[in-house]
């Protein structure tokens, strides 16, 4: 009677521990890809599911967003500028038993191929393109690494260009450049000032000559602007100028005249 109650003793704590290794639960973002003798058998999750212990091998994937932090690449441009670049990778996993049979790890695989993709594309534009179009790349090294990836089972869901890297003499060129740049656009500015200052100055000589009182009455408001200032002394002969308006009105009025009776 012993015996029999220590073999079932036994035999509960058998069955037990083979319960314990067959019940598997995974996370709503977790998948187990399941291989029983070595074969594919299945993708399971998530929640319970059973295994057969010591047949079937089980690994577990994460399908949640995973980030790639690629280390600086050294980058030659098509216009032979060496610069550093750097990026962040955004993937995901969609299909958990390519990931697993069709790649050896692909978390590395992923990686390396995007730091091959990186030098390679950026290295067929010019230096101008890598620092004005960086929405433009980064769409397009998506589209690259998602195109290498769809066998294996990776969406690679974004790219972003983190930081260009430029040498201290490129820095200083460039700086050069845009100071030059912007001195030219004030030039054209100034001289557009004075092509339109000086069209304006002619039709207001126009019409001094047809109208010599109004030249006369331009004259008595720069000596009042002159005097609001304080800081001149303008000598002027009052009955002079009293005279010299009176002639310039009565010319005025005369030349009007000749030129109706004409």
């Amino acid at each position: 009677m012993a015996l029999f109650d220590s073999s079932g003793l036994v035999a509960l704590i058998v069955i037990v521990l083979i319960l314990s290794q067959a019940i598997k639960i995974v996370r709503e973002y977790e998948r187990v890809v399941i291989f029983r003798l070595g074969r594919f058998s299945g993708v399971k999750g998530p929640g319970l599911f059973f295994i057969i212990p010591i047949i079937d091998r089980v690994l577990l994937l994460d399908l949640r967003v995973i980030t790639i932090d690629v280390q600086k690449q050294v980058v030659i441009t098509k216009d032979n500028v060496t610069v550093d670049v750097d990026a962040v990778i955004y993937y995901r996993v969609v299909d958990p038993a390519k990931a697993i049979i069709q790649v050896e790890n692909f978390k590395v695989a992923t990686s390396l191929l995007s730091q091959t993709t990186l030098r390679d594309v950026l290295g067929q534009i010019d230096l101008d393109d890598l620092l004005s179009k960086r929405e433009e790349l980064n769409v397009k090294l998506q589209e690259i690494l998602d195109r290498h990836t769809d066998p294996w089972g990776i969406k690679v869901t974004g790219v972003t260009l983190r930081d260009v890297s430029l040498p201290d003499s490129m820095m200083r060129a460039i700086a050069k450049q845009a100071e030059a740049e912007r001195e030219k656009r004030s030039r054209i500015i100034l001289a557009d000032g004075e092509r339109q200052a000086s069209k304006t100055m002619a039709e207001a000589a126009s019409l001094y000559r047809t109208e010599p009182a109004a030249l006369k009455l331009r004259e008595l408001q720069t000596l009042a602007e002159i005097a609001r200032e304080k800081n001149l002394i303008v000598v002027t002969s009052v009955g002079e100028m009293g005279n010299q308006t009176g002639n310039i009105v009565g010319l005025t009025q005369a030349m009007k005249s000749s030129g109706g009776e004409s």
